[in-house]
């Protein structure tokens, strides 16, 4: 399995910002997150952006990858906390407020996925297979009663 991984440091934005657009592109397909990232309306995504392109790049150039880009998938993307830089902001009556402008390290990490079997495995015999396997559905609980400890009540 091909993997590649990029990391962009001191990204001008906090590791909670980033980890927010981080989470919708965890698990999908390369595609699928490029296509995210263009259209979110978060300011690192165009960082985000920039390191998962990287990623892509750092996985074609090792031996032994397919050449289908279409089978990459995000399989590692987090923000970790950088160092943040403290200033100083002028407060009336000769007080001072604390300014803290915190950085992010990005790291996205993809991997290829592997091919699927051409054949799903047989069924095994005396089995049935059909409705009569069917699963009966579980009851729900009630929200107005209570839930379980109304019921047990009555």
């Amino acid at each position: 399995m091909i993997a590649g991984q990029a990391t962009a440091k001191y990204v001008r934005t906090s590791a909670q910002k980033a980890g927010l657009v981080l989470a919708l592109i965890r698990g999908g397909g390369v595609n699928q997150a490029l296509s995210a990232l263009q259209f979110s309306r978060k300011k690192v995504a165009r960082d985000i952006e920039k390191v998962l392109r990287s990623a892509i790049a750092n996985a074609q150039q090792k031996p032994g990858f397919s050449g289908d880009v279409e089978r990459l998938y995000v399989s590692a993307c987090y923000a970790d906390q950088g160092p943040s830089q403290k200033r100083v902001r002028p407060a009336p009556m000769g007080r001072a407020y604390r300014v803290v402008k915190r950085t992010t390290h990005l790291t996205v990490a993809v991997a290829e996925r592997p091919e699927k079997a051409a054949a799903p495995a047989p069924a095994k015999a005396g089995r049935e297979t059909g409705a009569a396997e069917a699963k009966a559905p579980r009851a729900r609980k009630s929200t107005k009663t209570g839930g379980a400890t109304a019921a047990k009540k009555k």
